[in-house]
């Protein structure tokens, strides 16, 4: 759903991008969904907290009313009126001073805290909800016009499988003349399968290019250290290790011999994962990779080293000065967004086909947004998260970054299949792709219904944004034929709150010991900052927001009774300009 164009370097060309900055992208949520028909019937007298009064009087709390209850056809929006201060330099350093200061620091969060509503949202109103301390889905119906792929098959079959489901491959106009005048276009992976096999280009070939743009980027000014680990030896070993491979006729999938990136906090040998901090490696020593990256590696991936990131992922910009903050390739006076900044600005650029980010909250989706790539996330547990630093909640996934939707298909279904206890727990549908040359599927997006939550969707920060998004959801409804539902989405602002003290709380609980023990002044302000905010918060807290998770799901869960996927603008701006004192 997106207007701008893609074009990355081919083969013999370095690794740069000359493009106008990235333009909005629309988002769609899909999710496990009942069979449609008719909600419980609601009783009308609710807010946007979903609940009214309550019989409330003196003394008395907030009561929300039981969300099965909520009139949702009554609830109004509410734009979020966020109250946070922007500090940069020496405000920035004596503002975290406060925070951490045991005298004033809780004084200070309070009235963060209060000023955002968060205290009375968890400490000051009666949820009527069980706690949902874990995702919990309802059985799904039987996808129509899909593939099942498998979940405990080779990921090798599982990726054979899933391209049998795409569109024939036709290299004319990839490979002609024409395209040398033309040293920007997006190669995509059956691009270089197609190269490799033809004789056309190698894996080596392409490695030295990859060492040459990795090398031209890192000397520009400013500088683009998109990687915090790379070895040109082990990049050159790995492909050398590939074009033998072709040389015998034998190579092993589609994915052999394409360049990936994984994110700092992820683990792929021979590479340390430090999250992009200056210390986790002490902390945590890599002995393997982890099984994304085994199941990608067991394809015949080439992994050219380790993203840059936002420190820990406690951020959105991407910004880091332990390793030099990434800037957008396609306007490098601005963020490419966080936190797996460094992935997405390596696929962005042309150097890498793909790359493994990692998303609880938006890390994945936003800089693929920012930097006009396709970011997908995960349903929780889809993806094998051993051997990822932020193994250590109920929101976190391993997910694909990548230059085309095609390409997605493809590196999700190496990537994809639930580890054991996930299995027993989350009881995830069948993993399946969709089979884009079943005659039957012709026109199935006839039947797909998009729910549009109108004044959510148009709650951004320039009016472009919303109209380019618009404009893809008159594409889909006119040219192919989808139906557009209104919905309505309650209790977005509860939503947000909760996600902030669910992850945050998760993330936080698995640093706390290091963090008391003195690691914390070797963090970047901005991370000391969010851990501050965050420690504030209590168990009951924690609590409150699982309670809420159980509405939210509910909500979610009702509008998908009447639609398949939800669409919004992924982000509600567009890239922002990096201040010159930030960096």
């Amino acid at each position: 759903g997106r207007r701008h164009h893609h074009k990355t370097p081919l083969p013999g060309a370095r690794g740069r991008a000359l493009v106008p900055a990235a333009r909005p992208q629309l988002r769609i949520h899909s999710a496990p969904a009942p069979a449609r028909g008719e909600g419980p019937r609601n009783r009308p007298g609710t807010d946007q907290m979903g609940g009214g009064s309550g019989g409330r009087g003196k003394g008395m709390p907030r009561a929300m009313a039981p969300v099965e209850e909520v009139d949702v056809a009554a609830v109004r929006y509410k734009p979020a009126e966020l109250q946070a201060p922007h500090l940069t330099g020496f405000p920035l350093r004596a503002f975290v001073w406060l925070l951490e200061s045991p005298l004033l620091g809780p004084l200070v969060t309070s009235i963060l805290k209060k000023q955002n509503n968060m205290t009375q949202m968890l400490q000051h109103t009666v949820i009527p909800e069980r706690p949902m301390f874990y995702p919990e889905y309802p059985p799904q119906e039987p996808e129509r016009g899909v593939v099942t792929l498998g979940d405990d098959r080779d990921p090798v079959d599982r990726v054979e499988e899933a391209l049998s489901c795409l569109a024939p491959y036709d290299p004319s106009g990839r490979f002609t003349s024409a395209d040398e005048k033309n040293p920007f276009l997006y190669w995509k992976i059956r691009d270089f399968a197609y190269a490799y096999r033809s004789g056309i280009t190698t894996p080596s070939a392409v490695a030295e290019l990859v060492i040459a743009g990795v090398e031209e980027w890192n000397n520009k000014k400013p500088p683009m250290p998109m990687l915090i680990f790379f070895k040109a030896d082990d990049l050159r070993k790995q492909a050398d290790a590939s074009t033998k491979r072709f040389e015998k006729g034998s190579p092993i999938s589609v994915l052999d011999g394409i360049f990936f990136a994984v994110k700092d906090d992820i683990d792929c040998l021979p590479y340390p994962s430090k999250s992009a901090t200056t210390f986790f490696d002490e902390i945590r020593p890599v002995e393997k990779d982890a099984v994304a990256v085994s199941r990608l590696r067991k394809c015949g991936v080439i992994f050219i080293g380790k993203a840059n990131m936002h420190e820990l992922g406690l951020g959105v910009t991407g910004n880091n000065p332990n390793y030099g903050t990434v800037r957008n390739p396609h306007s490098v006076d601005r963020y490419t967004g966080g936190s797996s900044s460094g992935p997405a600005a390596l696929v962005s650029s042309g150097l890498c086909s793909g790359a493994i980010g990692t998303d609880g909250g938006g890390s994945v989706r936003i800089p693929s947004s920012l930097c006009g790539i396709v970011g997908l996330k995960t349903t929780f547990g889809r993806t094998d998260m051993t051997g990822v630093v932020c193994d250590a909640g109920t929101v976190e996934v391993a997910s694909p970054l990548t230059s085309s939707v095609e390409d997605s298909v493809l590196l999700y279904s190496a990537l994809a299949g639930s580890r054991p206890m996930d299995k027993l727990t989350l009881r995830p549908s069948l993993l399946c792709v969709p089979n884009l040359v079943s005659s039957e599927n012709s026109k199935i997006l006839q039947s797909v219904k998009v729910g549009k939550y109108t004044e959510w969707f148009h709650d951004v920060s320039d009016i472009e944004i919303s109209n380019t998004c618009e404009d893809a959801l008159s594409l889909l409804r006119n040219t192919f034929g989808c139906q557009i539902e209104e919905i309505i989405l309650p209790e977005l602002l509860e939503m947000r709150t909760a996600h902030l003290v669910t992850i945050g709380s998760e993330g936080f609980c698995q640093l706390n010991a290091h963090y008391q023990e003195g690691r914390r002044t070797e963090m970047t302000l901005d991370t000391r900052g969010s851990l501050a905010l965050i420690g504030s918060f209590t168990s009951a807290d924690y609590v409150a927001s699982q309670r809420l998770r159980r509405r939210m799901m509910y909500y979610h869960m009702e509008a998908f009774r009447k639609v398949d996927v939800i669409a919004t603008p992924t982000t509600g701006i567009t890239a922002p300009r990096i201040p010159p004192s930030a960096l």
